[in-house]
């Protein structure tokens, strides 16, 4: 039984879409109605309740500007709750798969980051989410798999380009900052491949013990927001034109990382896992969104 909490999150949402493919795993799918990860009995009795061989963490306080003004709101979902559902898959003996962000990286280097690169988190949003991996690390060293994606988007919940769409429709003109360098992660992409790695666990081809530590997914190749809007219009055949912009004319309550294009070098040759281009999974979103 694999226990996916934040089911009703667009990651949570795309491990749902998904779980028909695999029709020999089961599935339970807590949204934050049915789990608070952040409430330490309500975990306990989850998995007092049920026969738990995997949890997928896809709970977590995303709202990155907001975080700046709700810091124990953050707190509580992304270091409290991840430590929870962490304990409780360690007094069980089961692998947790927890998924970070490209935030924890803040600084002016220009190459791709490395797992074990170090850490500049800034804004309540990427230091909550660094505190929750340390944590769980802490109380689940041996059975914790952290995954570190940046740029997600999908056909569920709101996202860049939902949002693009919607504004490209409304205005004939849009600006959007090029200086911030990163790669969008397609998140049916992501977490396609977190199941086929349990897959191939469950099938003795990798074992359970070599998902232990940190390690980085986002889609191939790089991209500045500039560049994937510009994209989304010209896969969309949409006339909305986009202008360049700089971060400084764009002022948001939380800073965003200058440059978080990730290695993911780790996961392909450790764990065979293949990863498309970004604009191919752009496409395929797109006609998703269509349907």
């Amino acid at each position: 039984m694999i226990l996916v909490t934040g089911a009703g999150g667009q990651l949570g949402q795309c491990f749902r879409k998904l779980s028909a493919d695999f029709p020999e795993m089961s599935f339970i799918f807590a949204g934050s109605g049915e789990l608070d990860i952040a409430d330490h009995a309500a975990v306990k009795r989850m998995f007092k309740h049920h026969s738990i061989r995997w949890c997928i963490n896809c709970a977590a306080y995303t709202a990155v500007d907001k975080a700046e003004s709700e810091p124990e709101q953050a707190k509580r979902i992304n270091v409290t709750g991840v430590k929870n559902l962490a304990r409780a898959c360690a007094a069980a003996g089961i692998p947790l798969i927890h998924f970070s962000t490209d935030y924890v990286y803040h600084s002016n280097q220009n190459r791709p980051f490395t797992e074990d690169d170090a850490f500049s988190p800034k804004g309540v949003y990427a230091r909550t989410k660094l505190q929750g991996e340390r944590a769980a690390l802490n109380t689940h060293p041996f059975g914790l798999m952290v995954i570190r994606t940046s740029w997600v988007y999908s056909e569920f919940g709101h996202n860049f380009v939902k949002t693009m769409l919607r504004l490209g429709a409304e205005r004939p003109v849009l600006n959007v900052v090029f200086d911030q360098i990163g790669t969008p992660t397609y998140a049916p992409d992501l977490a396609l491949a977190v199941l086929q790695i349990i897959d191939k666990v469950q099938c003795a081809e990798i074992p359970v013990e070599h998902l232990t530590g940190v390690w980085h997914y986002s889609n191939e190749g790089v991209a500045s927001w500039y560049d994937f809007a510009q994209a989304i219009f010209e896969i969309r055949n949409m006339p909305c034109r986009v202008f360049p912009i700089e971060t400084e004319d764009y002022p948001t309550p939380a800073q965003r990382p200058p440059f978080s294009v990730l290695n993911k070098l780790k996961i392909k040759t450790q764990l065979g896992v293949e990863i498309p281009h970004w604009r191919e999974s752009l496409i395929r979103c797109l006609k998703a969104l269509e349907v």
